[in-house]
């Protein structure tokens, strides 16, 4: 899939997404934070990375909140330059941010941690586990300087499935897409 189909592509989706009466965008995510929660029991001393939801994506917030109520520490992606991995930087409620990248909220002054497991969102994923994101290719490069990976889950809608996202050499499967409608583990590689 070429960038232009790729950013063609990327526009339908996130439309498509917006359009989405906010009480079922809610409604979905309940339905997924119920799943995440039975899926994948997380406890301290594990370091979860989620992300602050735009865009009309789902809302990581209240299973992160559970997580850190059993223990895991939690920590948001911070952007330290263009083109170079994120760093994972602990968040709680009220701790102090500044806007970073997209204007997403950014810790600051938090220790710097690895996270064990990766939520990610998607604008569009398919049944391998690819996930076209936005573009700025911060999950891929981040992802690909990790050893070990954390577990990679992508957390979104079923309306934003897609036959194939056309994997750029570049572009790394998640592990596990959760939705509304399930848990789906991505093939192994062949």
């Amino acid at each position: 899939m070429t960038h232009k189909v790729r950013r063609a592509q990327r526009a339908l989706l996130l439309a498509r997404r917006q359009a989405i009466p906010l009480e079922q965008r809610r409604a979905w995510d309940r339905l997924i934070t119920e799943r995440l929660l039975r899926a994948f029991p997380v406890r301290a001393p594990l370091v979860v990375a989620f992300y602050w939801p735009m865009q009309a994506e789902f809302d990581p917030r209240f299973v992160v909140r559970a997580w850190r109520d059993a223990g895991a520490r939690a920590v948001l992606p911070v952007v330290r330059a263009q083109k170079t991995p994120m760093e994972f930087r602990e968040w709680w409620p009220g701790v102090p941010t500044r806007q970073g990248a997209y204007n997403l909220p950014e810790p600051l002054g938090t220790d710097v941690l690895r996270p064990d497991v990766l939520l990610v969102p998607p604008v569009g994923f398919d049944a391998a586990g690819y996930r076209l994101g936005y573009g700025g290719g911060f999950y891929d490069r981040t992802l690909a300087a990790m050893s070990p990976p954390p577990l990679k889950i992508g957390v979104g809608y079923e309306l934003s499935r897609m036959d194939s996202i056309g994997p750029l050499p570049h572009d790394i499967p998640m592990d596990i897409v959760v939705t509304e409608a399930g848990v789906h583990p991505a093939p192994p590689p062949a």
